[in-house]
This record gives structure tokens, sequence and C-alpha cells, in this order.
């Protein structure tokens, strides 16, 4: 099994903002691939299976905040029995200009309160991830109000293309793994021009 984790802030507040592009990429993909929908997970999420021939991928939305997000990723990795090397975390980043992506086996949180929730209650940094780039936005803005506020309107078609290929990029990680994803989503040339 494979567990891909958006991470986001539960509640009709936080959707369509930049800190929930995590949301929004595993919505996409719930949406491709599991008619059913969302049901509640026995451990502080929303899950929708995918069977996906004898490998069933799990894409989660944790129903903790962004800050407690960890929580929930070692609950359900526990839970399911998958290896940290089978779950993927998909979140926003603001120091990535909007639209571009990057993936990662490891790394630092670079700053990002859901990914050290993750580290944090994992007691590791060796776990994939994957990046949206969702641009810093005017330097004098308080970084909270900035993730948590909503797209412009002139960001709306950069950011629906991006949460696309993200969602595309998830399902390469699922069939052909990390280093091929990197190999196709890290280029530079992959993202819109700012």
């Amino acid at each position: 099994m494979k567990l891909v984790v958006g991470l986001g802030n539960p509640g009709e507040k936080y959707r369509g903002t930049r800190h929930n592009v995590g949301f929004d990429v595993v919505e996409r993909l719930a949406a491709a691939h599991v008619p059913r929908g969302w049901e509640m997970s026995p451990e502080e999420a929303l899950e929708a299976k995918w069977r996906r021939d004898l490998d069933p991928v799990l894409f989660v939305k944790p129903l903790t905040f962004m800050n407690l997000s960890g929580y929930a990723v070692q609950r359900l990795s526990h839970f399911y029995k998958v290896p940290l090397s089978d779950v993927l975390i998909v979140c926003d980043d603001v120091n990535l200009p909007l639209g571009r992506l990057r993936a990662r086996a490891r790394g630092s949180e670079g700053g990002h309160n859901g990914l050290k929730s993750v580290a944090d209650v994992l007691g590791t940094t060796e776990y994939p991830r994957l990046r949206v780039g969702v641009g810093r936005g005017d330097a004098r803005r308080d970084l909270a109000d900035h993730v948590l506020a909503r797209f412009d309107a002139d960001e709306k078609s950069a950011i629906d293309d991006a949460v696309a290929r993200a969602a595309d990029a998830v399902e390469m990680w699922i069939a052909d793994g990390l280093s091929k994803m990197m190999n196709t989503f890290n280029r530079a040339d992959e993202s819109p021009a700012p």
C-alpha cells in the first residue's frame, strides 16, 4: 500500500487557501480514482482508497490542523503498516515560485509547520515529499496571513495547472517511483513563468 497525504487545514474557512494546496491535490486524485469518495479514517483523517491492482493507494486529508499533521501521518502509517518510503507528503511551499513543483526523498521542513510536525512526530526527515509553489507574495505581509489567504484572480490559472501537474506527479510516483517523479517534475521548465 502507498499513502499519499495532502497537508492542509480542515473546514470551509480554509478551502481554497494557499496552505490547502496539498488537500487540493489529493482531492483531485480521489475524484479521478475513487468513485465512492471520502470516508472517515480510524485515525483523525478523511481517506479515499484507490483499489489499484495489487498495490492499493490511500489518499488522505488529516483532520488535525496543519501544525499537528504529523500525528495523523504517524497513526495512519502505523495502522496500515506502510513504511515511510511508501508515504508521500504533498504540501504548499512559499519558497517556490507560484506553480513550481519540487519533489525530494528527504530534507528539512524549510519553515513549513506541517512538515515540521511530520518530522517531529516521526522522528525523521527521511520521507518523500512533493512541494507545490504558492509564492511568497509581498514580503511586508505577514507570512501566516499570506498562506491562509486565497489565491488572487490572476494566480488562479497557474495554481490550477500546478495542482493538475502535482496530481500527475503523484500518479508517476505511485507507478514508477520517486526518482522518475523527481527527474520529470523538478525541472524548471515544467513550471509556468512567474
